[in-house]
């Protein structure tokens, strides 16, 4: 791993919330993802599976986690399964956790080898009445390939059909939306990555740069700070580009009098951070891009003023779109009669604006968490409204991310310019 030591606290107190959500004489247990192959002889670069990161912060493949709270012997009420280091294979793919460095990561201080586990997992098994079973149940996934947890599953309930069956992830959905302050320390880390590259950025952008370019800054600036890398693959959105919400061919020149829209976050300790800024390629909005930008920082601050506990996404959405029917008509982009004969089910608005306005944010870029129950002081989210004109071929969209209290909501990005003034005035320093 790049990035320095997390402290092992985030991972006790995780398993902590969650062994107390469990069933009475109930065991659970956790895989990591699989590696996956590319074309020749070569895998894709391993990503673990993230509800084993948030309870561990094990990285490794061929993971496990098992947590038994009524097991008889206290020494295995937490294991951590871990693949037995081999001299060969460290010769090519390099180290493998120790038992040493595997409890100081994660905090536990039980491990037991892959190659032994079949025969202590079964009489554990049998001594427990329940099993709880991992699989993903972000609503956003898309992978029907059957990864590891469903062929694990299917296997444990063939092995031991009489035992009842329910799924961690429903304890894990409500469990990994709710933040705790150790988990924002980290947050704001891949935040304050990414503040400093979007401030390199600023001294760098002119016209005749290409948006790859833009893109190469960034993922140097993460590095070189220890980051991880990119939570995810960099929108550099130049032009009439802006309007395509995950457009990564990143491969267009960024011209003179044109905006350019950049979507990036780093990755620090399986965290992510994820941040838009929409700035003028020569450094100086049009006095038409400065409408509209203000148009959007003004959603922006008026959607961070309702983001509060007690709130639903689905009801914070409707206000905020209302919101932005008022300011669309203002800018020229929406008349009186396109609100008086809109359909309800596709208001006039969502020709300009046609994305969420927030999402949570965490161990995944879109995490865990629900969208019609109320929202609970701890969870993280974005606040990203967007204006998009395609007769004008602008997009505009501004992002930063917000950690929910019980007075309301802290922006964590506060000290990333934003305004129109603060990035004219440092793209004028380059």
């Amino acid at each position: 791993m790049k990035y320095l030591p997390l402290n092992a606290g985030i991972f006790i107190q995780n398993r902590k919330r969650f062994v107390e959500r469990m069933d009475k004489n109930a065991i659970a247990i956790f895989n990591s993802n699989d590696e996956l192959p590319y074309n020749g002889d070569a895998i894709h670069r391993f990503k673990q599976n993230a509800d084993l990161v948030w309870l561990t912060g094990i990285e490794q493949e061929d993971t496990m986690l098992i947590l038994f709270p009524g097991n008889p012997d206290p020494k295995y009420r937490e294991v951590l399964v871990l693949v037995r280091p081999n001299e060969l294979k460290e010769k090519w793919d390099g180290h493998r956790l120790r038992v040493k460095e595997a409890t100081a990561i994660s905090g536990i201080t039980t491990i037991v080898w892959l190659d032994v586990l079949d025969g202590v997992l079964q009489p554990w098994i049998h001594l427990a009445d329940l099993i709880y079973l991992n699989t993903n149940e972000n609503d956003r996934k898309a992978n029907l390939i059957p990864v590891r947890d469903y062929r694990y599953a299917e296997m444990m309930r063939s092995r031991y059909p009489v035992h009842q069956y329910k799924r961690s992830a429903v304890i894990l959905k409500d469990l990994r939306a709710v933040k705790t302050v150790l988990e924002v320390e980290v947050i704001q880390k891949a935040i304050d990555i990414t503040e400093v590259a979007f401030r390199r950025l600023l001294g760098f952008i002119k016209p005749g740069v290409m948006e790859y370019e833009i893109e190469a800054e960034i993922v140097h600036s993460f590095l070189s700070q220890r980051a991880t890398g990119e939570a995810y693959s960099s929108i550099i959105a130049s032009g009439d580009r802006a309007r395509t919400l995950h457009y990564v061919e990143n491969n267009r020149e960024c011209k003179d009098r044109e905006m350019v829209l950049m979507d990036f976050g780093a990755g620090y300790g399986n965290y992510c951070a994820d941040l838009t800024r929409t700035v003028p390629v020569n450094g100086k909005f049009t006095k038409r891009q400065k409408i509209v930008y203000n148009a959007c920082l003004h959603l922006h601050h008026f959607a961070a003023s309702i983001l509060k506990p007690g709130i639903s996404i689905v009801e914070y959405t409707d206000k905020v779109g209302a919101e932005a029917t008022s300011i669309f008509q203002k800018i020229g982009l929406l008349k009186k009669s396109d609100i008086k004969n809109e359909d309800p089910d596709n208001r006039a608005y969502r020709k300009y604006l046609y994305h969420g306005i927030s999402h949570h944010l965490g161990i995944d870029v879109h995490d865990l968490g629900t969208r019609t129950a109320p929202i609970k002081a701890g969870m993280v989210f974005t606040i990203e409204p967007g204006i998009y004109i395609e007769e004008e071929q602008m997009g505009v969209r501004i992002e930063n991310n917000f950690w929910i209290t019980k007075n309301g909501n802290k922006d964590l990005m506060k000290n990333i310019p934003i305004t129109v003034d603060e990035i004219e005035s440092l793209m004028k320093k380059r």
